[in-house]
């Protein structure tokens, strides 16, 4: 296969890619000076990779050109946002970076570099999982509080004002549903994730017999029985309980010892009962407030609504753009789906208060 002859265009977008390789290296080492142990080695180990590349397009230019562009859009975003925000949320970025490398369809840019970039993104990915599996928790609690919020209270107040009733019952109305939601949410995520958790907890080994070990018979050894309920194989099993009775009845040894050496599990992913409640019933709030704000400052009518529907829409395209790039999918399409949502429901309650209203006069 003949190499194409590079033109002048070519040269531009060698010096293009030169340019964004660098302003990558550049994200995931300032990345690293927040990270210690393996993180931050594999952080640094990105930026190297992402040098190997540079090199790359710096021979094909044939040294460093005169003048460069500028990283394109995406590219200086990450910079800007590495300086300045939490990792994940940098991570979540460069996985989609990572993932729409154009390596792939470029016909200077050997196989092994379309490979690199492939992997990055899956490095990237796992990297980015530990922080999502760390918010998740809480994060979940604060954005379907938020989201809650602005959609049922936009919902509400715009049901009730277009019965026509006085822009003070409008009010009401809307702090009434924020102090009653915020309520519930908070109750409710507090039940859910304690639950959850005792539920979890249930289920993790107990030292309920650790006291009768010395006293087992060692032929008949029951205690296999224990490690086949927790999943052991029959053989595994036995073996097992001899070791563990050799230990606990040997001389010297004290009366009661653990069946098992147990990792305690991990509820990392579930996050804090407190935590989820509280955040749960802030971010209720702090939603709800947003569609009942054109009343608060003595708005009334066509006006109140196209204030309330401007505000609550730009919160949406925000919450769902955040909840996109934190799962590493398209910012736009989920923010725009998040809008479609809330607005759905809130036309739905409007045109009923609409029905009401006619009805009632």
């Amino acid at each position: 296969m003949t190499t194409p002859v590079p033109t002048v265009r070519d040269r531009r977008r060698w010096a293009q890619y030169l340019v964004n390789e660098r302003a990558e290296a550049l994200v995931y080492r300032q990345l690293a000076t927040r990270r210690e142990g393996e993180e931050r080695e594999i952080l640094l180990a990105l930026a190297d990779a992402e040098g190997r590349h540079e090199s790359h397009w710096l021979d094909l230019l044939g040294g460093e050109p005169g003048r460069l562009p500028r990283p394109d859009l995406g590219t200086r975003l990450l910079g800007w946002m590495a300086t300045r925000f939490g990792s994940i949320f940098v991570l979540a970025l460069a996985q989609n970076a990572e993932g729409r490398s154009p390596y792939g369809d470029e016909p200077f840019a050997p196989a092994v570099m379309a490979a690199d970039e492939k992997i990055h993104r899956e490095v990237v990915r796992e990297l980015a999982a530990r922080g999502r599996r760390r918010l998740s928790g809480t994060f979940r609690a604060a954005v379907f509080g938020a989201n809650d919020g602005l959609v049922s209270n936009l919902a509400l107040v715009l049901g009730i004002g277009a019965t026509g009733v006085a822009p003070q019952f409008v009010l009401f109305s809307g702090v009434a549903g924020l102090l009653a939601g915020a309520l519930s949410m908070g109750a409710g995520e507090f039940v859910s994730v304690r639950s959850q958790r005792e539920l979890l907890e249930a289920t993790e080994p107990s030292d309920y017999a650790d006291e009768a070990l010395p006293h087992l018979d060692l032929d008949a050894n029951e205690l296999a029985l224990v490690y086949r309920a927790r999943g052991m194989a029959e053989a595994d099993a036995l073996v097992q309980a001899r070791r563990t009775l050799a230990v606990v009845q040997s001389p010297g040894q004290p009366a009661t010892g653990p069946i098992v050496v147990a990792t305690p599990a991990s509820h990392d992913v579930i996050g804090s009962a407190w935590g989820a409640a509280l955040s749960s019933f802030l971010f209720f709030a702090s939603g709800a407030i947003i569609p009942v704000l054109p009343w608060l400052l003595g708005l009334s009518g066509l006006s109140a609504v196209i204030l309330a529907l401007a505000l609550v829409g730009v919160a949406l395209l925000t919450t769902g753009a955040m909840v996109g790039l934190l799962s590493g999918a398209p910012p736009f399409r989920r923010a725009l789906r998040q809008l479609l949502i809330g607005f759905g429901a809130a036309a739905v309650t409007y045109l009923l208060g609409l029905l009401f209203g006619v009805s009632a006069g």
